[in-house]
């Protein structure tokens, strides 16, 4: 199981499927990584590298009571980006109840 650590310790949870250049999604309430199967599945066929993740409090992250704001989300998902030296991704996709939390990241 792939694992990035945060800052505060929390445990993130994270699938990297293909090569090339980089696609990653971010799901949002109350869905997971698994949401985006089918979008990484046919992308990393066709010549890509998808990442996704599991945010704080979802799926198979860690469950820490501080943090689950979009603030947090979106630094955690800067951190995986970091973590996998993926700082300028081709793509980010975003699945949220409100949009918000991805406009956030800083490039």
């Amino acid at each position: 199981m792939s694992t990035i650590t945060t800052k505060d310790g929390t445990q993130i949870y994270y699938k990297d499927w293909g090569a090339g250049e980089s696609v990653v999604f971010s799901h949002g309430w109350p869905l997971s990584s698994d949401s985006w199967e089918a979008q990484m599945m046919f992308l990393a066929s066709g010549g890509y590298r998808c990442i996704a993740h599991d945010r704080r409090g979802h799926g198979r992250s860690s469950q820490p009571w501080i943090g689950n704001d979009m603030d947090t989300y979106a630094d955690d998902l800067s951190e995986l980006i970091e973590a996998g030296q993926e700082r300028d991704p081709e793509d980010l996709c975003g699945r949220a109840s409100r949009p918000c939390g991805h406009a956030q990241i800083p490039t």
